[in-house]
């Protein structure tokens, strides 16, 4: 057997555990399991030797236990299994070594001198020949170009700081003449210096956020724990004042039913007596009836002067009767009791969402760069009857202009390129909103500024309602009736609809908020949120 036949064709070493595939060529298990494990060949294998194409990866077959110490030489120990770095190929993301031929195995090593990468194989010569004594070798650092001065081809040793660039010996002939030179090592030992000043500022940030952390951590852990608490507490207040109602409907139902058997009881007793009255009569009225018709003057004369002397000796009391009386006064009663009870706990709860979303559990230092919460919207982001609205173009007055994502309008002396639509309002400088609301309660808020009303400027009519608003004055206006309003100014106005119970309420809103106006009606129909606007006046819809 030839010597080639002895040695595996991949570590060039005596066969150890040969396995042999379909091409009959016959390799060290190993070696060709890291071959195949590195190759990169779309889902095809290759046989190292002949180069045969496999489309699926074959299975080896192990030789048999005769040919196997046949190919080792039996009279020889078997050498230890090559390290599997000398089959690592250089994949896509590496960089390959510069003297491989075909398919390149990783480079491990960069010569600054050379300008090459290298192998371990390739590499052998820089350490053990004294030519390459000086040559300086660094870890492979890809992209060898950048090492490299375009202009004359020499490797960049030095650093201009006049221009703050890398150079090489021949850039200082001419180009750099005269510059402030230093090597590029005292640069780096220089920018070193540097780089851990910035690097102990990094570390004393990453200190500073893990504590910020930490407390964020703790102050979720007590909000989570206050949250639990105030549902609780909520809930037993909400269940005392549910219990309350019950025993206020209770009392009334109590007092209803109280006054209704007094009443029949007086009744009833003043039926039995004018019953016994009327039986009582109505004897006496027979007794006149059989005196009159005796011929017994002596029993005439004695019964009469009884009878009369007893009827005129008796009077009867007078029943008078109220034609009126029933319980309307007490449903009026309790129908207010309900009408003050909603309004007084639309105010409150407007008030305690205000309270609540005041307080921010955590926040960006305003005068820091960087913030990521807007105040305003802050304040209004989880209030529970919260809603978005949008202007819609295709109603909107052709010279007002709509921008912001359509939640601003302003009045302009030039017409828009809106396209026609029949819901337009074409004699009156108003917009309407996209979203109908109805069935339920909402909250939204609007910027204002010039003159503008935060309803439908129509309010003229018995289905709009409208608050004009102007730097001097507020006035109310539904169904041709108009309410002049003096309160504080303000350029933000919040509007509470609650349709379901027939209220639309108007609040000035700034560090507290104060009821400007409340419509009472009945909404048969959803509602849409309009804008009148003028002349150097705008309206914008906040978002919360």
């Amino acid at each position: 057997m030839s010597s080639d036949q002895d040695n595996c064709y991949l570590c060039k070493e005596y066969f150890r555990d040969p396995v042999s595939i379909p091409c009959g060529h016959v390799f060290c298990s190993i070696c060709l399991k890291t071959y195949w494990d590195h190759a990169d060949y779309a889902g095809s294998y290759l046989c190292p030797q002949c180069k045969v194409t496999y489309n699926k990866r074959p299975t080896p077959r192990r030789l048999g236990s005769s040919r196997q110490s046949t190919l080792q030489r039996n009279s020889e120990p078997l050498p230890p299994p090559p390290p599997s770095p000398d089959y690592n190929y250089a994949g896509p993301q590496d960089v390959g070594c510069d003297i491989c031929f075909g398919k390149k195995q990783k480079a491990i090593k960069t010569c600054l001198m050379c300008l090459a990468s290298y192998c371990e194989k390739h590499l052998k010569p820089h350490y053990e020949s004294s030519t390459f004594k000086r040559h300086k070798l660094v870890d492979e650092i890809g992209h060898l170009d950048r090492q490299i001065c375009p202009q004359h081809q020499k490797g960049l040793e030095l650093f201009c700081r006049t221009d703050q660039m890398c150079i090489c010996v021949l850039c200082t002939v001419k180009e750099h003449k005269g510059h402030d030179l230093v090597s590029a090592e005292q640069e780096r030992a220089d920018e070193q210096q540097r780089l851990g000043a910035t690097q102990a500022e990094i570390q004393e940030k990453i200190h500073e956020r893990l504590k910020q952390m930490e407390e964020l951590k703790h102050a979720v852990d007590s909000l989570k724990n206050s949250a639990q608490r105030a549902l609780q507490e909520c809930e037993k207040m909400f269940g005392d004042m549910m219990r309350t109602i019950e025993r206020m409907q209770q009392e009334m139902t109590k007092l209803i039913s109280t006054n209704k058997r007094a009443a029949l009881n007086n009744a009833e007793g003043h039926m039995e007596r004018l019953t016994n009255e009327i039986a009582d009569l109505r004897r006496r009225d027979n007794e006149i009836t059989q005196l009159s018709r005796t011929e017994d003057h002596i029993h005439f004369i004695q019964s009469y002067h009884m009878l009369i002397a007893q009827t005129e000796a008796e009077e009867l009391p007078t029943v008078t009767v109220n034609p009126y009386f029933d319980f309307s006064s007490v449903t009026k009663a309790v129908s207010e009791m309900k009408q003050h009870l909603n309004e007084m706990s639309n105010e409150e709860l407007v008030k305690v969402a205000k309270t609540v979303n005041k307080m921010t559990l955590c926040e960006l230092d305003e005068t820091k760069k960087r913030r990521s919460i807007k105040s305003e919207s802050a304040i209004q982001e989880n209030f529970s009857n919260a809603c978005q609205l949008t202007l819609d173009p295709n109603t909107a007055y052709r010279q007002l202009y709509l921008s912001r994502g359509n939640r601003k309008a302003a009045l302009k002396r030039e017409p828009q390129s809106y396209p026609d639509n029949s819901a337009r309002f074409d004699s009156l400088p108003q917009v309407l909103c996209k979203e109908p609301l109805s069935g339920s309660a909402y909250y939204w808020e609007v910027e204002w500024s010039g003159e503008g009303a935060v309803a439908c400027r129509i309010g003229y009519n018995r289905k709009s309602w409208s608050l004009f608003c102007s730097d001097s004055s507020y006035s109310a206006r539904h169904n041709k009736d108009q309410k002049e309003i003096n309160v504080p100014y303000s350029s933000r106005i919040g509007v509470f609809l609650d349709h379901a119970g027939g209220t639309l309420s108007f609040y000035t809103v700034g560090n507290s908020m104060s009821l400007i106006h409340r419509f009472k009606a009945s909404f048969s129909e959803a509602v849409y949120p309009g804008f009148w606007v003028w002349y150097e006046s705008a309206i914008t819809i906040v978002q919360l």
